[in-house]
């Protein structure tokens, strides 16, 4: 059967840390996208500039458009009169109104990359510096789960309690005993198993009954 895949840690401080940790990063990342939305819309909001000046430009074609239209009957010289005001006004308004689209069109495409940058770049950053440390860790705790689901039990105490004393650091074993290879010595394998459990992301297992009590 398939090993199953461990997210977070069995126990209590461990797991709320690893969910808190979790959680503070999808915030920053909602945070990001959300920097990126006002972004876009603060530089997007610049493009009225350019909408003002394009009605400006309709305004005077118009303008010399009724023009032309006034003096298009007036004889011999309307019709002249006509094309020039019409020409007059499409090289003033009609060149205003197509460089004022232009520049809506540039800043709508500069709004939306600056606002992609401000959301991406820092999620990227983000998720670089914290990604490949949470991957290892699941793999860790996954791996561990396959090789110690079927060995962990009252009967293997002392296996597990060795599997500390020897393979975790001196700084995480004093999180757990003072003295644990004197424990391992005399038999107390409580907090050597609590912490290769706690370690492995795996439930921890209850006190060993002392020889002997009663149930």
């Amino acid at each position: 059967m398939a090993a199953m895949t461990r997210l977070y840690p069995a126990t209590g401080s461990r797991r709320n840390a690893t969910i808190t940790r979790d959680v503070l990063c999808l915030l920053l990342i909602a945070f990001f996208c959300w920097c990126g939305v006002k972004t876009y819309q603060a530089v997007d909001y610049l493009s009225v500039f350019g909408t003002a000046v394009s009605d400006t430009g309709t305004s005077i074609q118009k303008g010399f458009g009724s023009a032309a239209n006034a003096v298009g009957s007036v004889p011999v010289v309307g019709d002249q009169l006509a094309s020039a005001l019409n020409a007059a006004g499409a090289d003033t308004g009609g060149n205003l109104t197509s460089l004022a689209q232009q520049g809506n069109e540039q800043v709508h495409h500069l709004a939306l990359l600056l606002g992609w940058l401000m959301a991406l770049l820092p999620t990227v950053v983000l998720l670089v510096a914290v990604l490949p440390r949470r991957i290892r860790q699941v793999r860790s705790m996954s791996a561990a789960g396959a090789v110690l689901s079927n060995n962990v039990g009252p009967a293997n105490r002392q296996l597990l309690a060795s599997r500390a004393a020897f393979g975790l650091p001196y700084g995480v074993l004093l999180q757990y005993t003072r003295d644990p290879f004197g424990d391992l010595a005399a038999g107390r394998y409580d907090a050597l198993v609590t912490a290769t459990l706690e370690q492995a992301g795996l439930p921890t297992l209850p006190p060993a009954t002392p020889a002997g009590s009663g149930l």
